[in-house]
């Protein structure tokens, strides 16, 4: 009974930006479908499908969304800005932890 409909889940694979630059190139030569590639390859279409939007915004085909080198600085940005969060924090703590000593 366990068995009947119930897939268990692909385990996450990684890619290398060599193997994802080949899958984009053989989709936009056009002699086969996103669908096939990705059926030939063992991959999901929607992997597939981002993987040459993401190509398409880097070469500027596109303009509907973040360019990687844009991605990575938004990354290190929000990163940035969690850390000085954090630290205002600490500093205003530490600010009323004195204030109250001083009292």
């Amino acid at each position: 009974m366990e068995s009947m409909g119930k897939k268990r889940p692909r385990p996450r694979r990684s890619f290398t930006p060599e193997f994802k630059a080949e899958i984009v190139e053989l989709c936009q030569r056009g002699d086969r479908t996103l669908r096939q590639v990705s059926q030939d390859f063992d991959l999901t279409e929607t992997a597939v499908r981002d993987w040459v939007k993401q190509a398409d915004l880097d070469t500027g085909a596109r303009a509907d969304g973040l360019t990687s080198s844009e991605r990575d600085e938004l990354a290190q940005l929000r990163r940035e800005n969690r850390r000085l969060r954090e630290d205002v924090d600490i500093l205003k703590r530490a600010t009323a932890f004195f204030a109250k000593e001083t009292r």
